[in-house]
């Protein structure tokens, strides 16, 4: 699930400061989110599941298909 984030984020050409940023916390604090240093919350994941435009599912690794799935 970390190794996803980071990938995410890179794809979308943005820096651990910008999405800490957009998630309104420390830039430290969402590093520690991409390192498995500290667990993410379910919050922060629908959160960055509608950033990435992608499913919580395939952030957590449930799924390999990143479509985010119909509402």
């Amino acid at each position: 699930m970390y190794q996803r984030i980071r990938d995410l984020r890179e794809d979308h050409d943005m820096t651990q400061k910008q999405v800490a940023q957009i998630l309104k916390m420390s830039q430290t604090g969402y590093s520690k989110y991409e390192t498995g240093e500290n667990d993410i919350p379910t919050a922060i994941l629908i959160q960055l599941a509608r950033l990435y435009n992608t499913s919580v599912d395939y952030l957590l690794g449930e799924t390999k298909n990143p479509k985010r799935y119909p509402k």
